[in-house]
């Protein structure tokens, strides 16, 4: 059974069972992407052996079925959720399954698409180089850019820190080329991965996050894309760096270099962390329709690992105080 068939399990062995760390009190706020749409394929397994691999994988996740509603007038995004990767429980969650833009958080799939598929845990193959073709050329205002250009050659690591720092949607365009060969082929494995694991309310178009009514996804979906980011090394690793140089040859192959930043305000130290709590790392996304977006993960003094995201905030100093509040939780 693939992992897309065990989640539609989660919901009804979360009801039936009892799962560790995953009993909560309270009535979730929002169903507009209701849990019953993930057990439409239910009917079809019916071997015992199925439901005992379900019961497994949903004991590694949060299962949102009786979550800590998030009423607090203090956080006022649209989609909020904190869980945590130490005993699985939903801390705390407003909308989580309301489908909305993600913007460049869409980008946490792309990296771990590309990982997975380009098989990036192999050294030779991060090293590949990559020639960026017309692709990378995006005109949209206001566009997050690595500023790579036709005719550049870098490695696909050093795409892949364009694609994460500076949220180059050049980068992304051109991993996804180099990866499937064009951008339409690149989405159908990020919706296949998507539905791998579960994230059954998300439908990607483009690996970068700009604007299309038909590239959605949800807080809960979020978590679960970024939770299997973080089994990746390397995924860890790209987003916990604060600054990148990348040196390569452009199209006329002269030397260039270029020094990319982080941009989420947390890990840089631009927005001061909680008091006990460490930022390891994540993604932030902004478009008009999207408004401010963030999805990262944070460590307590003890090691435990949490996920917080926060979707739709009203700008950018919005999202980092909801984000500041939210897993002001974990110490409290």
């Amino acid at each position: 059974m693939n992992g897309y068939h065990k989640i539609l399990l989660i919901g009804v062995l979360a009801a039936c069972l009892v799962l560790p760390g995953c009993g909560q009190s309270g009535e979730a706020e929002s169903f507009s992407y209701p849990m019953e749409e993930r057990f439409q394929m239910l009917a079809s397994l019916t071997s015992s052996d199925d439901i005992r691999k379900a019961e497994t994988f949903a004991s590694d996740l949060c299962v949102v079925m009786d979550g800590v509603p998030l009423a607090d007038s203090s956080v006022g995004a649209k989609a909020a959720g904190l869980f945590s990767l130490e005993d699985h429980t939903v801390l705390l969650e407003r909308n989580v399954f309301e489908r909305l833009y993600p913007a460049s958080t869409t980008k946490v799939m792309t990296a771990l698409v590309a990982i997975r598929y380009g098989n990036l845990q192999e050294e030779s193959n991060l090293k590949q180089k990559v020639t960026i073709g017309q692709e990378s050329v995006i005109t949209e205002a206001g566009a997050s850019l690595a500023h790579i250009n036709p005719g550049d050659v870098l490695t696909m690591e050093q795409l892949l820190y364009g694609l994460m720092l500076p949220s180059g949607n050049d980068a992304g365009a051109a991993i996804a080329v180099h990866i499937s060969g064009s951008i339409e082929e690149f989405a159908k494995l990020m919706n296949q991965q998507a539905q791998e694991i579960g994230a059954t309310g998300t439908h990607f178009v483009n690996p970068h996050g700009l604007h299309d009514e038909q590239h959605y996804t949800t807080a809960y979906d979020l978590y679960l894309i970024f939770q299997e980011a973080l089994k990746e090394p390397l995924f860890r690793k790209l987003i916990s760096s604060g600054s990148y140089t990348a040196e390569y040859t452009d199209a006329q192959g002269q030397p260039k270099s270029q020094t990319w930043n982080n941009s989420n305000q947390f890990l840089i130290g631009q927005q001061p962390m909680p008091s006990g709590l460490f930022p390891l790392g994540g993604k932030t996304g902004t478009t008009q329709a999207a408004g401010s977006c963030l999805i990262m993960a944070s460590r307590d003094k003890e090691g435990r690992e949490y996920i917080s995201v926060v979707m739709k905030a009203e700008n950018r100093q919005s999202l980092y105080q909801d984000m500041t509040n939210i897993i002001q939780n974990i110490v409290n």
